[in-house]
């Protein structure tokens, strides 16, 4: 078998037995595509079923010295052992050349979070004297409020708000649904913006009738809008920090996570497969752990 047919089986595979979406497979793809170069370049003419995990270990090593970072390191190998998998269950190789492969260990980001201060000043320096003020308020106030990825608060529907029950219904990655509480601040915003503003859109378009919010020409949001109304009201509020609509979801999981919430409710309003992906809010500033250890360690207590 060779690579063409080979990538075309895996394709196939990714698409009918996986159910896998578009863009997976095409990474997937991106990543035996690679393998594929580096054996071009190295290894010519050696087809798929004749590879070896010495040379996959040597193709690691190449990547690492194109200087790609841990992350991009760890979705290739993910991909080619995805790839081999696929070989295996086919039984068209007999061992599995991925088995030894060990990824890079990734250093764990601590992403940028807002202090409530800087929330409630972006929330004030929202100018109100428009109606695309009431409605960037009420943006922001979900954000912040209900922790959305921006994908999730730009393709949110009227229909999947119960305000007065205090909840939204999320549709997240994968097309999973989960149900968000929503704060009454936000809630209020919410309110005023779909009874008193939204109606005021000469033209809605009618595949956005159920979205919730609009531009000026009545259709769904853009990311790229949401991301600008950020950075605006962060300048006009004076807040220097790097920050996206990414920012808020992940302030509003740090203030939970700080306020005592437990961390597996947390990781159900946010939408994490696993509660690793969660952990990273557990982090604490190095003046509370000092002020914890001179409170409540006995060798501390000690030190007059």
């Amino acid at each position: 078998m060779n690579w063409k047919a080979a990538v075309s089986s895996f394709k196939s595979y990714l698409l009918l037995e996986r159910s896998l979406s578009a863009n997976t497979i095409e990474s997937y793809l991106a990543d035996v595509h690679k393998l594929t170069q580096y054996l071009e370049m190295y290894h010519p003419g050696k087809g798929p079923l004749a590879i070896r995990s010495d040379e996959l270990e040597q193709f690691i090593r190449w990547v690492n010295e194109l200087g790609l970072e841990g992350s991009s390191q760890s979705r290739i190998i993910s991909g080619i052992r995805a790839f081999y998998k696929f070989l295996l269950v086919e039984d068209l190789i007999d061992e599995d050349p991925t088995d030894l492969l060990e990824s890079p260990r990734l250093r764990r980001k601590i992403p940028e979070v807002l202090a409530y201060s800087e929330v409630q000043s972006m929330m004030t320096a929202v100018d109100l004297s428009g109606p695309q003020g009431h409605r960037n308020r009420a943006m922001l106030e979900v954000l912040y409020a209900c922790g959305l990825r921006v994908s999730e608060l730009t393709g949110l529907r009227i229909t999947n708000l119960f305000l007065e029950a205090g909840f939204i219904r999320v549709l997240g990655k994968n097309n999973k649904e989960r149900l968000v509480p929503v704060g009454p601040e936000a809630a209020k915003h919410l309110r005023y913006y779909l009874e008193h503003v939204r109606p005021l859109s000469p033209v809605i378009k009618r595949e956005d009738e159920n979205t919730v919010f609009l531009n000026r020409r009545g259709a769904r949001l853009s990311r790229v809008m949401v991301f600008l109304v950020v950075r605006e009201t962060a300048a006009l509020a004076g807040v220097r920090k790097n920050i996206s609509p990414h920012t808020f979801r992940h302030t509003f999981a740090t203030h939970l996570v700080e306020g005592g919430a437990d961390l597996k409710a947390v990781q159900d309003m946010l939408g994490h497969e696993s509660i690793i992906t969660t952990e990273i809010y557990t982090h604490l500033d190095s003046e509370y752990l000092k002020e914890t250890i001179y409170l409540f360690h006995p060798r501390a207590k000690m030190i007059v």
